[in-house]
């Protein structure tokens, strides 16, 4: 999976995605219509380079994040206030919030997320001071009432309708991104069924930070409970940049130890994502297809990976090399021990061939005796035949003649022809009968 770099947020019945310094928000309206406004959110780290640093920059995106959050909620709830409201009051509404009323929301916000999940743990593992004396134990009990404190907060708000509808926009959001990332066309059936979780989610970002905020408290444990609040509430930017970071590593690396760490923060997701309908994938879409050329970016995926699979193919036919010459050791070792146990076996079978052969030769004197006398014993035979044939031959030789003797003295002896007879009884007739005038 390649990281496109979009960032997203759901909002009332739409989805805010971020890529590099501008942003798309895309709304569906009460009447089915996607509204999409496209912004450019300026990064202070332009400004000031100390926050392009590692750690820093997460404590920057931190603000960043709530900051375009409040304005991008502010412009999905304009499409969903009473219509009796003055188109006036509606253009105002929809306009920009001052910077002073987004400081504000944003100092409030933060007020409420720090009173809950940071002093709120403190005060009450401070009671349990009075039966607990370790102070390892008692930051362990802080740890894990800030995580339950979290936890509970999110079950509690998910049970609330518009909020859940929030979450399958969430779940949009996720999926559609996913689809980028996996390398498919943004369509609706692609979008379907992709995962719902990514590890660069924002509840992977306050689960990593209740976690590694457990860490370090049970690491600093001040003596008065005025310095634990306070060391708490200095120590907070410092964990979220460290947990950006490990949500930015964790979204680019395929490395199975990241993947196991990053498990919790996944399963934590199944409560803030839900499963979208078509119509909110689609809002996605159009959100991302706004601030991101996402054709062009898995056409550059393609043409990487042929190069990915050379490099794969190269380190494999070095790991094959390399398990080729240990395997031609090997059939070395033995085939010097094969032709010593070969040497033997020949040996072993010359001296079996050489009676096998004493063997054979012996059968062949009594096969060749046994096939001369019965030669001789069909010799004889044959010329008996021969003899017999040429008796029969001399009989009937004999016996021809003397047919041809008997044939020839019947045609002596047989009648004249009729020619013959004619002449005679004229003859007999002139005698006997005289037509002449001296009679």
């Amino acid at each position: 999976m390649k990281p496109s770099g979009i960032g997203g947020m759901a909002v009332l019945e739409g989805v805010m995605m971020k890529n590099k310094d501008e942003y798309a928000i895309a709304v569906r309206k009460p009447n089915n219509e996607i509204v999409v406004e496209k912004k450019i959110h300026k990064n202070f780290s332009d400004k000031v380079k100390l926050f392009k640093l590692p750690i820093f920059r997460g404590i920057l995106a931190f603000i960043d994040s709530m900051v375009i959050g409040i304005k991008v909620l502010n412009f999905s709830a304009s499409f969903f206030e009473d219509e009796e409201e003055s188109k006036k009051e509606k253009k105002a509404a929809s306009e920009v919030v001052s910077a002073l009323m987004i400081a504000l929301a944003v100092i409030l916000s933060l007020a409420l997320s720090i009173s809950l999940f940071i002093i709120s743990p403190v005060l009450i593992s401070n009671v349990f001071s009075r039966w607990v004396e370790s102070k390892f134990l008692l930051s362990f009990m802080e740890g894990i009432l800030r995580l339950l404190i979290f936890i509970g907060y999110i079950l509690i708000v998910s049970q609330m309708k518009d909020i859940k509808r929030v979450f399958m926009y969430h779940g949009a959001e996720h999926k559609t991104i996913n689809c980028l990332e996996n390398g498919f066309e943004l369509t609706i059936e692609n979008v379907k069924w992709q995962s719902k979780a990514h590890k660069r989610c924002g509840t992977s970002f306050m689960f990593f930070v209740m976690i590694i905020s457990l860490v370090f408290f049970m690491i600093l444990r001040p003596e008065t409970l005025a310095l634990r609040i306070m060391s708490r509430v200095l120590l907070v930017p410092a964990i979220a940049g460290i947990s950006y970071e490990f949500i930015r590593f964790a979204g680019s690396s395929e490395n199975k130890i990241v993947d196991i760490l990053s498990k919790p923060g996944l399963w934590m997701q199944g409560f803030t994502t839900k499963e979208p309908d078509d119509d909110m994938i689609e809002v996605a879409i159009r959100s991302v297809d706004t601030v991101f050329d996402w054709r062009a970016f898995l056409a550059n995926n393609e043409d990487e990976k042929p190069s990915k699979l050379s490099a794969k193919s190269t380190s494999s036919k070095r790991e094959k090399a390399q398990v080729t010459k240990s395997e031609a050791k090997v059939k070395s070792q033995d085939k010097n021990k094969s032709e010593a146990k070969n040497q033997k076996a020949n040996k072993d079978d010359q001296k079996v061939k050489s009676t096998k052969e004493a063997q054979k030769v012996s059968e062949d004197a009594i096969d060749l005796e046994v096939l001369n006398d019965t030669e001789l014993v069909t010799t004889h035979e044959a010329d008996k035949t021969v003899k017999a044939k040429k008796a029969s031959s001399h009989k009937k030789k004999d016996t021809a003649r003397s047919e041809y003797a008997a044939t020839s003295e019947i045609s002596i002896a047989s009648p004249k022809n009729e020619y013959e007879e004619d002449d005679e009884i004229l003859r007999a007739l002139d005698k006997y009968l005289d037509f002449s005038d001296d009679k």
